[in-house]
Parts: C-alpha cells; sequence; structure tokens
C-alpha cells in the first residue's frame, strides 16, 4: 500500500526532530540525499535541470497506473549535498502521489515545520523555491490528459 503525504511528511518531521542543533540537522539532510534513487545520467541534460537554483538540480516525472489510480513517479539529482538532500525530502513527500495530492499538498507550512526556511540560505530558499515550482508544473503537466 502506498504512504499518503502526510505519513511520508510525518517520518521526515521526525528525523529532524531528533536533534536540536541545526548542524546535525543539516546532517539529517545530507543522509536523506544518499537515499535518493540514482538518476538516469540521460534524464541530466539542460532540459529537465531546475532554473533558480545555484547547484545542478535536474528533476523529470512520469504518469503511471497504480491500483488506486495514476501517480506522478519523479526522478531526481543534485551535484550538492545539502541540496541533494532538499531534493530528497521533496522526491520522499511527492512521488508516487496523484496530480491533484501534490498540487494541493500545503509545502510550504511542511517546509516551514521543519524550521528549513529560516535556516537555510537566501539562495537555498530560493532554489528550494524553484524546485517546488518545478515539482508542481511536473506534476501537473504529467496530468494532462490522464
Amino acid at each position: 500500500m502506498t504512504r499518503s503525504q502526510a505519513e511520508k511528511a510525518a517520518d521526515i518531521e521526525e528525523a529532524f526532530s531528533l536533534f536540536d542543533n541545526w548542524e546535525d540537522r543539516y546532517q539529517v539532510l545530507i543522509d536523506l540525499g544518499k537515499m535518493l534513487p540514482p538518476m538516469n545520467a540521460s534524464d541530466k541534460c539542460d532540459s529537465n535541470r531546475v532554473s533558480g537554483c545555484q547547484s545542478n538540480v535536474w528533476m523529470v516525472a512520469t504518469l503511471q497506473d497504480s491500483p488506486t489510480g495514476p501517480v506522478v513517479v519523479f526522478s531526481a539529482d543534485s551535484d550538492a549535498s545539502i541540496t541533494r538532500g532538499l531534493v530528497s525530502i521533496l522526491w520522499q513527500v511527492f512521488s508516487g502521489q496523484p496530480v491533484s495530492d501534490i498540487l494541493e499538498f500545503d509545502i510550504d507550512e511542511f517546509l516551514d515545520r521543519l524550521g528549513l526556511m529560516s535556516h537555510l540560505s537566501m539562495n537555498r530558499r530560493n532554489g528550494l523555491f524553484s524546485m517546488v515550482l518545478r515539482v508542481k508544473a511536473l506534476a501537473a503537466s504529467a496530468g494532462v490528459g490522464a
């Protein structure tokens, strides 16, 4: 059974809540990035690159059938460890979910609960915002005609 976005988000929140200090939470981000499944090298091209990120970030989405209906499956990667962790958070929360759930999920509120928006540099926040926009755009385009 596919886990809901709320369940996946709760797991991430729990991992962050184990640590009070942000050096340890950054390590959680790096560790999350290490768990991101590998992306096909052929998908790491300019057309899949997320603009607005200081680091290289690539994202692709496909619509796949599931027992409960079509879901959007993401593949993503980054060449920077903390950014890869941010990508992993988005991948965990959004990949395998129906388009409507992706578009309706309040990612800003979730990222605030994690404390990320107040502990990331302005460049990383802007990059994360660009990644979220890309995820939602890919989900919307994947769902067209579904």
